[in-house]
């Protein structure tokens, strides 16, 4: 089983949350709008929500490492 690490860059997060609203199981906005990475390595299962969050970021904030 292959695991892929999910990482943000805080520099460039501008908090619109479209990560969360696609895998709300993986990313999460805390009450300041910081973005917490719920599960920061993803697994098989997990990987398609991860990849979704990825892509829904306007500013690609974030990336899966494999």
């Amino acid at each position: 089983m292959t695991m892929a690490r999910v990482e943000v860059d805080r520099d460039r997060c501008e908090g619109h949350g479209r990560c969360e609203m696609s895998a709300p199981e993986i990313y999460r906005l805390d009450d300041d709008g910081e973005l917490e990475i719920l599960l920061s390595e993803v697994g098989p299962d997990q990987r398609p929500g991860a990849e979704a969050g990825v892509l829904a970021c306007p500013v690609a904030a974030l990336r899966l490492s494999p």
